[in-house]
């Protein structure tokens, strides 16, 4: 059954200003540039700087959600986090960001882990939680600073920022029809206990991973909808390179100008846990009253999270310019080359 009226009150984000070129990264390593671009359809990713981590994106993104609304950060009674790259092995970041936004102390708090899917599933809890009545608001977010061991494939990809949705029954935005999941124990992608990179199962990542989860959530939740891709004004897929969202896109009958506008990693690179949200982030950016969209997460591991959402009339007096556009993030940038992107990724070590 379709949900009660639940969903996006307000949504923020943010990116890294900091960019390196993926020429800069291949000229390191001896490696023909065009091929990677041509391969993974990227051209440069985002970088964080020194000071900053899951901990602050999700600080910046949420605040910029809250700028857009009038509400009371103490209504907000459940702070999720999605990260494969928290700060603190051992201490949450959900309980920073809820004291510096001042929703502590009666507050819900919880980091979650599920790969690249783990803020997308933070939506789904807040989404329960309002449901059942046990809070008013629930702000989820999905942020990451992804790993990769110098030279390695991941390396032109592996990207930072976040974004947050704050979830209610009021004046909402974007009204959340349904989600569905999808979930199997597929190892494509892991990172033990104190390992510093990621590592990666090659033939696995693509179709029994990626596709097979993607296509398996998209298709179960428009059977439960009755839809059709047609049916739908935008469609956002996980990201983890330009190529993969398009081909997965066309498998299930979306057009490439469906995908276009949440499509991001050509230019931010695989923001890992923040890159379907942020990808959502950028189609709610221009979206109309009506608007119709399809969002479908992925984590390695392997798990899909799908989601039907309408644009409500709500759009029409809601603040965007209360804070900065995807589009804006994405605009503020400025070039790194390899020796300061090692420093700022912690590549170098020295007894």
């Amino acid at each position: 059954m379709p949900m009660e009226e639940i969903g996006i009150v307000s949504y923020g984000a943010y990116i890294p200003m900091n960019r390196i070129k993926v020429e800069e990264i291949a000229s390191t390593w001896g490696r023909n540039p065009e091929n990677i671009k041509k391969g993974l359809r990227i051209s440069e990713k985002s970088v964080p700087s020194p000071d900053e981590d899951v901990a602050t994106i999700s600080v910046t993104a949420a605040r910029h959600a809250l700028s857009r609304v009038d509400i009371n950060p103490a209504d907000i009674g459940a702070i999720f986090i999605g990260s494969e790259s928290h700060p603190y092995a051992v201490k949450p970041t959900s309980t920073i960001v809820g004291e510096a936004i001042g929703a502590t102390p009666e507050l819900m708090a919880a980091d979650y882990e599920f790969a690249c899917k783990a803020g997308t599933a933070a939506i789904q809890n807040c989404i329960a939680l309002v449901r059942a009545g046990m809070i008013k608001y629930g702000l989820a977010i999905g942020a990451d600073t992804a790993q990769s061991a110098p030279g390695d494939a991941l390396e032109y990809t592996a990207s930072a920022g976040g974004a947050a949705f704050i979830i209610g029954k009021d004046n909402i935005i974007a009204r959340i029809n349904h989600t569905c999941s999808f979930a199997t124990d597929t190892p494509d992608f892991w990172r033990r206990e104190a390992r510093k990179y990621p590592r990666h199962g090659g033939r696995f990542t693509g179709m029994p991973a990626y596709f097979k989860h993607i296509t398996e959530a998209a298709k179960m939740l428009m059977t439960k909808m009755g839809t059709k891709p047609e049916d739908y004004d935008y469609a956002v897929f996980h990201q983890p390179n330009g190529k993969f969202p398009l081909t997965v896109a066309k498998m299930l009958g979306f057009r490439e100008e469906q995908v276009q506008q949440g499509l991001l990693t050509p230019l931010i690179g695989n923001t890992y846990s923040g890159s379907s949200p942020l990808g959502l982030c950028s189609v709610l950016d221009v979206a109309k009253p009506g608007d119709r969209i399809i969002m479908v997460s992925y984590g390695s591991g392997a798990g899909s999270d799908a989601f039907d959402i309408t644009v409500t009339d709500s759009m029409k007096n809601f603040q965007r310019e209360k804070a900065p556009t995807v589009k804006q993030l994405i605009e503020r940038k400025r070039y790194i080359n390899y020796a300061v992107y090692a420093k700022y990724r912690d590549l170098l070590y020295w007894e």
